[in-house]
């Protein structure tokens, strides 16, 4: 694995990996929803779209035209801190996608004819992804109240409806002059390369986009812990299936003090990662209330980020009581810390998840693209092992004792129909 940069600012990293013949093709741009100016949420996601509407010199479609036919596969993806657009094709036609990306970073084209369309395509989106799916309007409505000092992550990434609609052609060429700029982007190439071989092609292609604009650094307001629990509920008699997810705000990879990230990845492990996990061998095996139970640590943000519990209860048993039953589950271990046998368990498994991960060309792209555009650094992730290795039992308990209090989370339920008075105990 090797890194450079360009005269124009454009990070490149090259992850050769010569078992096939084929290469991945990802341009990461620091910029995501959490970057928009207020009153304009979805523009990120927007411009995702209409990336593919084409350039000065290639048409409309021309792109997607080509990967396709030369057998390649190509997508694209936003989030709260990046936006990304990738293809994996046969080595020889490397060169080929990285001319047409490198053209559609300095040469789209829109017009009210291309964007208005457009337009109507996201909107129809966000009513199939989240008007119509309850559980995602209620993660919509979990993160405005978890997320409240103005980080930028109480957006959601798709936008909001009625400021989508007023989204515009300018609107989202001055979002593309202003952050779709070599210097603001990272270019990630992973498979049957060499690191000369990619930084001639990256000259001869990025290399010629001038550096158009010089975005500022990026920051992301402090989330402090909340000063009580909030509590939102969401009814709709499409839910067939109820459930209830508890969050903390809890330190990112890029916010937190040395190895407190890592812990957070390991608690997750041992709290819900699995069937082994706690939540599920005393929810679901045990006491037998829940279908389901887990937790996860969203570790991959410029700012704070999420630690979440949920679980889906049997029939006849309340969300008050299976809420009840994963904190004390949460509680045993921030009182009588874990086992030797849980934690060494746990990293096997974190580790050996990060290993099985390296057999993708495009998900060890991913890795090194998400670490890069949050803040971390190439060190950052071929160290990680190491600082995984070196957690304790008792940076376990510490980190379930510092951020998972019960009474500081946001609670959330999904209910098929208006919850029972004393619901919200």
């Amino acid at each position: 694995m090797s890194s450079f940069m360009l005269d124009n600012g454009l990070e490149v990293v090259v992850i050769p990996d010569h078992r096939a013949p084929v290469a991945t093709q990802m341009i990461w741009y620091k910029v995501g929803s959490a970057d928009e100016t207020p009153g304009k949420s979805g523009i990120a996601h927007f411009l995702e779209h209409l990336m593919f509407k084409g350039t000065k010199t290639h048409p409309e479609g021309e792109f997607s035209a080509v990967v396709a036919e030369l057998g390649g596969s190509e997508n694209a993806f936003t989030s709260s801190d990046y936006t990304a657009y990738f293809q994996r094709i046969a080595k020889e036609h490397l060169k080929t996608v990285m001319s047409f990306e490198a053209d559609r970073m300095e040469n789209l084209v829109l017009s009210d004819d291309v964007v208005a369309p457009e337009r109507k395509v996201i909107l129809e989106e966000r009513a199939m992804r989240v008007d119509n799916d309850p559980g995602s309007r209620l993660s919509e409505t979990m993160n405005a109240v978890l997320y409240a000092n103005n980080s930028g992550y109480s957006i959601p990434i798709i936008g909001w409806e009625k400021e989508m609609e007023g989204l515009t052609t300018e609107d989202a060429i001055a979002f593309y002059d202003k952050y779709y700029t070599p210097n603001n982007a990272v270019l990630v190439i992973a498979g049957d390369v060499s690191a000369d071989e990619v930084k001639a092609l990256a000259e001869e292609t990025y290399g010629k986009v001038a550096r158009r604009a010089e975005p500022s650094p990026r920051t992301r307001d402090p989330e402090p812990p909340l000063a009580g629990r909030r509590f939102v509920e969401l009814s709709d008699e499409r839910v067939k299936q109820p459930s209830v997810r508890d969050a903390w705000i809890v330190p990112s990879y890029t916010t937190a003090k040395p190895g407190e990230a890592e812990t957070l990845d390991v608690l997750a492990d041992i709290l819900g990662g699995g069937a082994t996990s706690r939540l599920y061998r005393q929810l679901v095996v045990t006491d037998k209330i829940a279908t389901s139970a887990g937790s996860y640590y969203s570790s991959a943000q410029l700012g704070p980020t999420e630690f979440t519990v949920y679980g889906v209860p049997r029939d006849g048993v309340s969300l008050d009581d299976l809420r009840e039953a994963s904190q004390k589950v949460i509680a045993e271990i921030a009182k009588n810390g874990i086992t030797d046998e849980e934690l060494t368990r746990a990293k096997r498994k974190v580790l050996a998840d990060a290993i099985y991960a390296q057999d993708s060309q495009s998900t060890l792209a991913r890795i090194f693209g998400r670490t890069l555009t949050t803040g971390g650094d190439i060190a950052d992730v071929q160290e990680w092992p190491a600082r995984i290795s070196k957690v304790t039992a008792d940076d376990v308990q510490k980190a379930a004792q510092t951020y998972l209090d019960a009474n500081r989370s946001v609670t959330a339920y999904l209910t098929g129909k208006p919850a029972e008075d004393g619901n919200k105990s």
